[in-house]
């Protein structure tokens, strides 16, 4: 009985030693929990405070520059002076003086037509005209010196004597037409008779350009109508001569709208030196609209187009970093990739030019360019 007792009290202790052990290992495990928990926490604290975003970026300084707005406009060339030149007279060419593709000068024989009567006609009323000519002196003396014969005589024969000098000089002219001469210096671009033709007045025989200048027209759309004005500067190039630009002033302004296309024309007259240019050849015209000085000038692929207009993001300072700043603007006039700021900027200010789409406002950046 006694050593039942025992062993009774000792198995109570060993149980009482376990379950202090337990008690032991589960408030050490508890510990190390708690202060695994507290670490990450921390850390993680850390790791926030320390994640930030921050955006590389390229900056342009806005710096106030002259800004020339100008009208892009497609037109068309035309030769300076262009005819066709027709006979004045009826007859047969017997002479093709000047071969097409030439250059001839002003006044030179081109064709000849067959003047034979014409020619005779000439003679025979020079005969007349000296006839009459001689027989008016005679009259003449004797009616004002000898006060010889009458007065009706005397009237007679100075009539006779400029009619028939007029009639000399009217075949005389008709002669002179039967040699067609070209009515300026240029080419003779084409030839629509040959050696034995019949031709009849106003029957078109040549053509004949001059291409030392050209005009370019253009329809200028009616909304630049108050800016547009004779005497203006244009620049003209052709696609077809890479390379070549012709400056040159406005010539003629329309005064009145095209009701179908809404554009009104103008004329630029430019000089073709080498006669590059040929009629009809399409061109390029820029006109300057006008000239803004001291205008602030930024790329159009720094704004970013929101809801109701247009923001560019700047580079500010907040507690010595660097972040982006919105500013909303109000735009004017654009060209090519450039355009003007009317507000929203001030010269000075790093605009932000790359990157600026993914940035919003108060990012932190980082400038690396610009």
């Amino acid at each position: 009985m006694k050593t039942d007792t025992v062993e009774i009290e000792a198995m109570k202790r060993t149980r009482r030693a376990g379950s202090g052990a337990a008690a032991v290992l589960m408030g050490a495990m508890a510990l190390t929990a708690c202060g695994d928990a507290q670490a990450d926490a921390t850390e993680q604290a850390q790791a926030t405070a320390e994640f930030q975003r921050i955006i590389n970026v390229e900056v342009e300084e806005v710096r106030p520059e002259e800004f020339r707005e100008e009208v892009r406009l497609t037109g068309v060339a035309w030769a300076n002076q262009d005819v066709q030149i027709s006979a004045e007279e009826s007859g047969v060419i017997r002479e093709v003086l000047v071969e097409k593709g030439s250059r001839v000068e002003a006044g030179q024989p081109l064709f000849r037509i067959d003047a034979s009567v014409l020619t005779a006609e000439v003679a025979q009323a020079r005969a007349q005209a000296d006839l009459a000519g001689q027989t008016w002196e005679r009259r003449r003396r004797l009616w004002e010196e000898d006060r010889v014969g009458s007065e009706l005589a005397y009237l007679e024969a100075k009539f006779a004597a400029e009619q028939t000098a007029a009639n000399l000089e009217a075949l005389q002219a008709r002669l002179d037409r039967t040699t067609i001469r070209a009515p300026f210096a240029g080419i003779l671009e084409s030839r629509a008779v040959e050696v034995g033709t019949l031709v009849s007045p106003g029957q078109t025989v040549g053509r004949v350009v001059d291409l030392s200048t050209v005009k370019v027209a253009a329809g200028v759309p009616e909304r630049y109508a108050p800016d547009i004005r004779a005497g203006g500067s244009a620049t003209v190039y052709f696609d077809v001569l890479p390379g070549e630009r012709f400056p040159a002033d406005i010539d003629y302004v329309g005064s009145t709208v095209n009701p179908g296309n809404r554009t009104f024309p103008i004329e630029i007259e430019m000089a073709n030196p080498g006669r590059e240019v040929k009629p009809e050849m399409v061109a390029n015209v820029v006109v300057e609209r006008r000239t803004l000085s001291e205008a602030l000038v930024v790329p159009q692929d720094a704004l970013v187009r929101v809801e109701d207009g247009y923001v560019v993001f700047v580079v500010d300072e907040t507690g010595g970093q660097p972040v982006a700043r919105v500013r909303p603007v109000d735009l004017g006039p654009s060209q090519t990739n450039r355009v003007v700021v009317h507000a929203g900027l001030d010269a000075g200010d790093r605009l932000i030019v790359v990157g600026q789409r993914s940035v919003a406002d108060g990012d932190r950046i980082n400038v690396v360019g610009g």
